[in-house]
């Protein structure tokens, strides 16, 4: 009921002049409000004193107070029901439960984040998105050319009469997220795409990678660590502090002048491996080259083998105090890792046994590489020149 412009002492005065004797027309006359009003009035407030109306007013508005409460209360226990309370475990799973209770519910932004139990500062409502029309031929021409950006898009929608700021079509193309995504990974060298041979006599199949150790005051080289997966024997430890795509190129074109021609070399997809100098080398001396796929290191298991021993039973055991110390530790290792160092895969046979038993019975059966008696080990320092 709408608020009356007389106030109880007021209205129960009124009455009183009624009741004693002035008649109806006249107290409406002089009070400038119609008879109607005056006997709801009347109905209301007769037979009180101003004390009884001014406590009838109070316990009004204490009821109606009372009733906001409980239909505030009963609405915040529908709308928390209708929250996934569970799931509220993130800030950012609270501001879109106090989005979805303002959407659904059509409550205040200060009531839903009291609610959710969220800062009112970090929720807004979302605005409808403008520029319905652009947006939409956006879409289409992004859903026709996807690797278009916003310039070229923005030059097809000038042809059809749609001009606007560059900086508000960069804004209208991020917010439809039409953001051209890069393509992931790089492109990598396939190398041979027959399957990798079998490594069944020496020079069958070498294998290449990289090591990585430190010298001096922590300062860091690397090594190219070659060897036959046939015999296990290790082909080379070249240790320096920068080894390019060229320089194992050229270390390999020693190796073939001491070894000969390999019939496979299998490597990882390393830079180095992969650089036009190494592809330009496998070419020219052709060379098949096999590249494992990226994060297969199993299917290189012959060097990953071989440097996990290399790892264990000298790099981590030694400290080098400069790159020639390195170089000539690793000479030293490398003599007897192919002639001492027995091998379990191979008889317990050294690599060179295993490489002069193959040599003698080409083509034997791998039972042919049974020990024979001590080898005759050469004079070390021949050695180190390999």
């Amino acid at each position: 009921m709408r608020k009356s412009r007389f106030t109880e002492a007021q209205i129960i005065g009124m009455i009183k002049e009624q009741e004693a004797g002035m008649p109806t027309a006249e107290v409406c006359r002089r009070h400038g409000l119609s008879p109607a009003t005056f006997y709801k009035l009347k109905s209301k407030y007769g037979g009180m004193e101003v004390s009884e109306a001014a406590r009838l007013k109070a316990l009004e508005d204490e009821n109606a107070k009372l009733k906001r409460l409980l239909a505030d209360t009963m609405l915040d226990n529908v709308v928390l029901k209708d929250l996934p309370g569970k799931e509220l475990t993130t800030l950012t799973k609270r501001r879109e439960a106090a989005l979805r209770a303002m959407r659904d519910h059509d409550i205040s932004q200060r009531r839903a984040c009291r609610l959710v139990g969220v800062d009112p500062k970090t929720v807004r409502r979302d605005r409808p998105p403008d520029c319905a029309e652009i947006r939409k031929e956006m879409q289409e021409i992004a859903g026709k050319r996807r690797r278009f950006g916003y310039r070229r898009i923005g030059v097809l929608l000038e042809r059809k009469g749609m001009r606007m700021n560059h900086k508000k079509l960069y804004r209208l193309y991020r917010e439809e997220g039409l953001s051209v995504k890069r393509r992931r990974g790089r492109k990598r060298a396939r190398g041979s795409r027959t399957p990798m041979p079998e490594a069944a006599c020496p020079n069958a199949r070498w294998s290449l990678d990289f090591l990585a150790d430190s010298f001096g005051a922590s300062r860091k080289f690397r090594i190219l660590a070659v060897i036959d997966d046939c015999t296990r024997e290790c082909l080379c430890l070249v240790a320096d502090t920068s080894l390019s795509g060229a320089r194992v190129a050229r270390e390999l074109s020693a190796l073939i002048r001491v070894y000969g021609k390999p019939g496979c070399i299998v490597s990882d997809n390393g830079t180095e491996f992969t650089s036009r100098a190494m592809l330009k080398w496998a070419d020219e001396n052709q060379v098949p080259w096999h590249y494992i796929d990226p994060g297969k290191p199993q299917q290189n298991a012959f060097i990953e083998s071989f440097n996990g021993s290399l790892r264990d039973e000298f790099l981590n055991e030694e400290i080098f105090d400069s790159l020639d110390d390195a170089r000539r530790k690793l000479a030293l290792w490398r003599y007897d890792y192919n002639t001492v160092r027995p091998h379990s895969s191979l008889g317990n046979q050294t690599p060179q046994q295993a490489r002069r038993a193959l040599e003698q019975f080409e083509g034997s059966a791998p039972g042919a590489l049974a020990p024979d008696g001590e080898p005759e080990y050469p004079n070390p320092t021949c050695r180190l020149s390999l």
